[in-house]
């Protein structure tokens, strides 16, 4: 039916967290975010029309500041997105078995939060150090330089594959001395696949916040160092997603 309704579920906190008024759900109009608890946890949902489709940027944008919001004061489990069930005892429902590992996971990531280090090859400078430290891959560019494609194409390919691999070898060095520079600062970290050819590193890191600010500062030295090789952006106080989530824990 057109006018039934469900609950978007967004994240699991301690029973003592409140919706602030401000806070604005997924949906058009924004869904309000209320609080169903049971025992010492709770969830935190808004109603959604069934007959409606999510997956709107806007949508991942709302369920993401409300997540972030809410891990900057208290812990949070995220629930996966598009997470919709029927109603409140359909909560009870998620709630009720699990009750005991929720609470456990939920005081174990008190007053943490993640950051994603995210850092990008300036890649000039990286095909000239390539080019400066590979005899071969010097080689089939020059061969290649000013030539028609059609006419250099078996070389093309060669110096693509050698550059590809160079690249590939960077970024796991890169990864390893980002983890060194910001192991004394974090609890915990998890290395996240590339989301470009020219990634340099992709490190999500779980750290206490009386820590963050110690990270800040090593990251920003890390930065400076790498200056010419690299961009580094730093995203967050983000909630914990690439270290738990709700639906991991039950199974």
């Amino acid at each position: 039916m057109a006018d039934e309704t469900g609950l978007f579920v967004y994240g699991l906190v301690p029973a003592d967290v409140e919706a602030t008024p401000d806070a604005a759900g997924v949906g058009d109009p924004p869904g309000e975010v209320t609080v169903i608890r049971h025992g010492d946890i709770a969830a935190l949902v808004s109603a959604v029309p069934l007959d409606t489709p999510l997956g709107r940027s806007a949508d991942l944008r709302a369920y993401q500041d409300l997540l972030d919001g809410t891990a900057a004061v208290a812990p949070v489990l995220p629930v996966r997105f598009g997470t919709v069930v029927t109603g409140p005892d359909a909560v009870l429902d998620l709630l009720r078995p699990h009750h005991d590992r929720f609470a456990a996971a939920l005081a174990e990531f008190e007053g943490r939060v993640q950051y994603v280090v995210h850092g990008r090859f300036e890649e000039r400078a990286l095909l000239r150090g390539i080019l400066d430290e590979n005899p071969t891959a010097a080689r089939l560019a020059e061969q290649v330089r000013g030539r028609a494609e059609a006419a250099t194409r078996e070389p093309r390919i060669r110096l693509g594959e050698l550059i590809s691999q160079a690249v590939e070898l960077r970024r796991e060095t890169e990864n390893r001395r980002l983890l060194d520079a910001s192991a004394e600062y974090v609890v915990s970290t998890q290395l996240r696949p590339p989301s470009h050819e020219m990634d340099a590193a992709h490190v999500a890191v779980l750290v206490d916040t009386d820590r963050e600010a110690a990270l800040v500062d090593a990251l920003e030295e890390y930065a400076q160092d790498r200056r010419g090789l690299l961009r580094l952006r730093l995203l967050g106080p983000l909630a914990p997603y690439d270290f738990v989530a709700a639906h991991q824990l039950a199974g």
